[in-house]
């Protein structure tokens, strides 16, 4: 049995959600005795498909070039991953947000169950899967053909992105479903690292105060460590971080190798976005604060004083 990978990218080159959904595909290939394919879709994006034949672990790589596949729309998308995937036992897509805007259109279209966010590969047909916001794990089995599913990436190591030998194999596009049309985009460009490919972030929550603020405090404090900055739910909906900053279960979730959190309580949500980050570093003048049980290192004090402080040493 063969699991696909559909390749998450920008028609130039690879995104590290797929280094790691290849990882959790080679190993459900370890109890299927089967092959891992990746699928790359696009428009003029031959390199990128060349890039994923180098992936460790990668036997084969299908891409399909096509105006259609240009921007990533969902339902066309979804409709070339369908046309293929009698082939497959399994399909994979990273737990981004392109990959849940696709996965549930194949599942519902092939007639089976999606199971979402998986973190570990029991067996071929069982995984493990955070509820609760990550305070419950549940094991899910699916009995179904044709198995979707969506991989946490945080959960797995990427899988080494040179030292494989696939080849590729290009297949035609499908024609545009006409359901949705792309009009344009708006793309903020920052020298900071991208968040989920961080390894190091510095997030601050509502205690800043202030947008001024989080540039003022927390800025200078990135600068030193090359970090990502990011954010709390209730920072960004008071309006002092903007969306694509939000750490936690309704923003992105990271796991870098260094998470510092600053005026952070440690609602749940958020917890559930960075605690499987490698050292959590918490600054905090509530001693009780929750942020303070996944935190490595702890440090009871007013943020206006102490990261100017930090900053000052590193």
């Amino acid at each position: 049995m063969t699991t696909l990978v559909i390749a998450e990218h920008d028609n130039a080159s690879l995104k590290v959600a797929t280094l790691h959904t290849v990882k959790a595909a080679a190993e459900i290939s370890m109890f299927t005795n089967g092959q891992v394919h990746v699928l790359v879709l696009g428009y003029q994006a031959k390199s990128v498909a060349e890039a994923a034949a180098r992936i460790t672990g990668v036997s084969k790589v299908i891409y399909a070039d096509g105006d259609s596949l240009a921007y990533g729309l969902a339902e066309n998308m979804a409709a070339q991953v369908v046309a293929m995937a009698s082939s497959y036992s399994h399909l994979l897509f990273p737990a981004t947000a392109s990959g849940k805007n696709i996965a549930p259109r194949v599942a519902a279209l092939l007639g089976v169950g999606q199971i979402s966010d998986i973190t570990r590969v029991v067996a071929a047909d069982t995984f493990e899967r955070p509820i609760y916001a990550g305070n419950a794990i549940a094991t899910v089995q699916s009995l179904d053909v044709t198995q979707v599913i969506t991989v946490r990436t945080t959960g797995f190591d990427a899988a080494a992105s040179t030292g494989g030998f696939g080849a590729v194999q290009t297949v035609a596009a499908v024609a545009d479903s006409g359901k949705s049309s792309f009009l344009g985009s708006e793309i903020a460009k920052s020298d900071r690292p991208e968040l989920t490919a961080a390894k190091v972030i510095v997030s601050g929550g509502r205690a800043l105060g202030s947008s001024e603020k989080f540039g003022e405090v927390l800025t200078p404090l990135a600068d030193k460590l090359g970090a990502a900055l990011g954010a709390s739910r209730g920072a960004v909906d008071a309006g002092y971080a903007p969306n694509d900053w939000q750490v936690g279960q309704t923003g992105k979730i990271v796991a870098p190798q260094l998470y510092v959190a600053a005026g952070i309580s440690g609602a749940i949500q958020h917890l559930a976005g960075m605690k499987d980050s490698k050292v959590i570093v918490a600054i905090n003048k509530d001693e009780e604060a929750p942020i303070f049980s996944v935190a490595d290192y702890g440090l009871v004090a007013d943020l206006f004083v102490a990261v100017p402080e930090l900053v000052s040493v590193l």
